[in-house]
């Protein structure tokens, strides 16, 4: 079996002296595992298009065990992630939970889309790592069937109030008057921010601003959605907050 297809490397593992065991995230495959043989040697052709990070043209056949990867070609590299730990850092607590939220044989056609535009994003340094962080992790969520419902209050059905309560557990909102026990309470202008992200078009998902505070308010609770889900401990999200 042959595939062709463009493909997102996000984990690698050195096996061996030399060869490298990469996981794709395909839109038209979903995750794919591979063998890069002799991947680490400097003058490998594959080196820097198998790397993680690396978007790449990939040619692949099943070997024995798994696919290998038969010729690769970068399309982009995100060198600029490398330049700045704090956004590597971030960059690589993204493709885990991007490997998380993805499956294997199913189109993730709009999963690749949001972490391409994501590292795209951490690259350039037009949004707040904060902001990035938080779309990412509700949108990824809502892609991987754990969309909070968050159209009205989960008790009587009012749209908004001033403030509401967020319940992470069970990924729903309450109006002001319906108080939750162990729900956060959020500003209204915070939960307009989560319809907008878990529901406006892909393209779209960014564009929104907040004030400090309430930027603040909506990272900690996607974080805290986020992991309620993934329910593990994700290495990568440990070290990027301890950079801060």
């Amino acid at each position: 079996m042959r595939r062709t297809t463009k493909g997102l490397v996000i984990r690698e593992q050195t096996i061996g002296e030399s060869d490298r065991l990469v996981t794709l995230l395909t839109a038209d495959f979903g995750l794919i595992r591979a063998f890069v043989r002799k991947a680490k040697q400097i003058k490998s052709r594959l080196n820097s298009a198998t790397a993680l990070f690396a978007y790449s043209d990939f040619s692949l056949y099943m070997g024995k065990d798994a696919f290998v990867v038969d010729d690769a070609s970068p399309i982009e590299v995100f060198f600029n992630l490398r330049k700045d730990i704090e956004r590597l850092a971030l960059a690589q607590y993204l493709v885990q939970l991007a490997y998380e939220m993805g499956d294997e044989e199913r189109p993730q056609e709009e999963l690749l889309r949001l972490t391409l535009n994501s590292l795209h994003l951490l690259c350039k340094g037009e949004k707040s790592l904060s902001q990035i962080k938080a779309v990412f992790e509700f949108r990824v969520l809502s892609l991987g069937g754990y969309m909070p419902d968050i159209l009205a209050c989960g008790n009587c059905g009012t749209y908004e109030t001033e403030m509401m309560y967020f319940d992470v557990p069970e990924g729903k909102i309450y109006c002001r008057n319906c108080p939750k026990a162990g729900a956060d309470l959020l500003p209204k202008n915070v939960i307009t921010a989560v319809r907008f992200i878990c529901l406006t078009e892909s393209n779209k998902i960014f564009s929104f601003s907040l004030s400090d505070e309430n930027l603040k308010l909506l990272s900690d609770i996607a974080e805290k959605y986020a992991m309620s889900r993934v329910q593990r401990r994700l290495s990568a999200l440990e070290f990027y907050k301890g950079l801060k």
